[in-house]
């Protein structure tokens, strides 16, 4: 009888593998094939164009049920997702801050799909190669091989393990167990008006409410006032406050401007506060031979933010949160189970890499940085970074020599804010519209892709080129289409103010 309750089972047991491996292997040869010849021909497709109403259909079906052959569901993904991306791999694509993705890190992120470990920790070669590119990341930026890191899902991630750090250490209690109400002062950091917003997300998520991260006002370059800095301190102090955390930004987000990372350093210290950076924009920086000067105090920092998937193109997703004392970073994070206990030998002989940040599930994130590290070396990411930043100067040298288009703010490092003055009277809304538009054309035409921002009240166009795809004359394309979209835009103008006279 109990032979016969096994055969039952055996019969009903099912997995998720091919029932026919030789035609798995068929199949998945040729997606990788296409993949190739995706990113080979990128050049000849638009950078972005809208989904038909029959696309946005597919996103709308029930669930299914029943199976569908593998090959169906592949081709359905061509059909959608591979037609019609966000455009941030495209060598026009400059909406937004993002890396341009590369090959070898994209089979880096299907080997570790593959290989399937969680890098919540424990003894094997994920974990270890996982601590090495965090290694490698701190050697990039110079700081201390006893710092602790931990790669994360991105900036905002990365920049709140740093701010978490900070709180803890600067609160003058147990934060952990006795909460951050029980501080016996409130806490305040210190900030640009220009950073990210994922740090105002953090003092709200620390607790700490949105009151205790002041914006500073910045210089006509966009840097942070120190004066206005200082003053603010000595305000906070004088009112019982407690300033605990300076956040220096090495690359802001609309413009690109470095803050004086040097004298911030110097200021926290003589505050005895902490010292962030983000550097999710800039960090890299350091590794590029002739912009590295751009960002020296960086390496001072008790904490840093930074962003792999930006410039060294790693795929989505890819941040790092690098803390200069290691012992402040585990003990903000690490927790005690008896289901990971750890162990003198095998499987979890090693240390927890989930007590470095709040996730416990981790995937496999250092492969593909690992991957395109080791095929191309750091010094070619380097010179890809000058690169990037001189591609910027040669776009604000072009703007500069066309009497219709102006710059609206310096271009430090690779983010270009300019707009288009057509020679007819329009308010600041109207020119706003106007410039709009122009972005919009040049998205719908699948030309470039460019964003707009306002910076000190003006309204503009923002290029950010982090691409590794982008040639200069992919730049020169841009600027013509602007020119000839305004063109069109006024004749369209003109003749509708005619037939209005009529």
């Amino acid at each position: 009888m109990r032979g016969g309750t096994d055969q039952h089972i055996a019969a009903v047991e099912e997995t998720l593998d091919p029932a026919d491996w030789d035609a798995a292997r068929d199949l998945v040869t040729r997606v990788a094939a296409e993949a190739v010849d995706y990113l080979r021909d990128i050049r000849s497709r638009p950078v972005w164009r809208d989904m038909p109403l029959e696309i946005r259909a597919r996103f709308t079906t029930p669930l299914p049920h029943g199976p569908t052959p593998l090959a169906e569901v592949v081709q359905a993904v061509f059909d959608t997702a591979m037609a019609y991306p966000m455009g941030n791999v495209h060598p026009r694509f400059w909406s937004w801050y993002m890396g341009a993705g590369n090959l070898t890190g994209a089979l880096g992120e299907f080997l570790a799909a593959v290989q399937g470990s969680n890098l919540g920790g424990g003894n094997h070669a994920a974990a270890r190669m996982d601590d090495q590119v965090v290694g490698w990341l701190k050697e990039m930026v110079h700081f201390p091989a006893d710092a602790s890191g931990t790669l994360v899902s991105g900036g905002s991630e990365a920049n709140l393990i740093g701010l978490t750090v900070a709180r803890n250490v600067m609160a003058g209690i147990d934060v952990r167990a006795e909460g951050i109400g029980t501080a016996p002062q409130p806490l305040r950091f210190y900030a640009s008006d220009q950073v990210h917003g994922c740090h105002l997300k953090a003092v709200e998520a620390l607790g700490l409410g949105r009151k205790a991260l002041r914006l500073i006002p910045t210089n006509e370059d966009f840097r942070i006032d120190l004066n206005a800095l200082r003053a603010a301190i000595a305000e906070d102090q004088a009112a019982g406050l407690k300033p605990a955390c300076l956040i220096g930004t090495a690359g802001t987000v609309n413009t690109g401007a470095i803050d004086d990372l040097v004298a911030l350093a110097d200021l926290a210290a003589a505050e005895r506060m902490w010292f962030h950076v983000d550097g999710c924009i800039g960090a890299l920086i350091a590794i590029a031979p002739e912009g590295a000067p751009l960002i020296l105090g960086l390496e001072r920092a008790d904490s840093l933010a930074m962003d792999p998937h930006k410039w060294l193109h790693a795929p989505f997703e890819a941040g790092c949160a690098l803390v200069r004392d290691a012992k402040a970073h585990r003990s903000s994070y690490a927790q005690s189970s008896e289901y990971l206990e750890p162990t003198a030998r095998g499987l979890a002989a090693a240390p927890w890499l989930y007590d470095l940040g709040p996730q416990t599930s981790r995937g496999f994130r250092a492969l593909k940085i690992w991957m395109a590290l080791m095929e191309h070396g750091a010094a070619k990411f380097g010179r890809l970074i000058d690169q990037n930043i001189a591609q910027a100067k040669y776009l604000d040298a072009l703007i500069r020599q066309s009497p219709e288009l102006e710059i609206a703010a310096p271009t430090c490092i690779n983010i270009v804010c300019f707009r288009h003055r057509p020679r007819i009277d329009l308010d600041a809304e109207g020119l706003k519209h106007w410039n709009v538009e122009i972005m919009l054309r040049l998205q719908e035409e699948g030309v470039a892709a460019v964003s707009d921002t306002t910076v000190k009240g003006t309204h503009c166009l923002r290029v950010a080129i982090t691409n590794h795809r982008t040639r200069r004359s992919d730049i020169d394309l841009m600027v013509a289409r602007v020119r000839d979209i305004a063109k069109a835009l006024l004749a369209t103008m003109q003749s509708a103010k005619a037939t209005e006279a009529v």
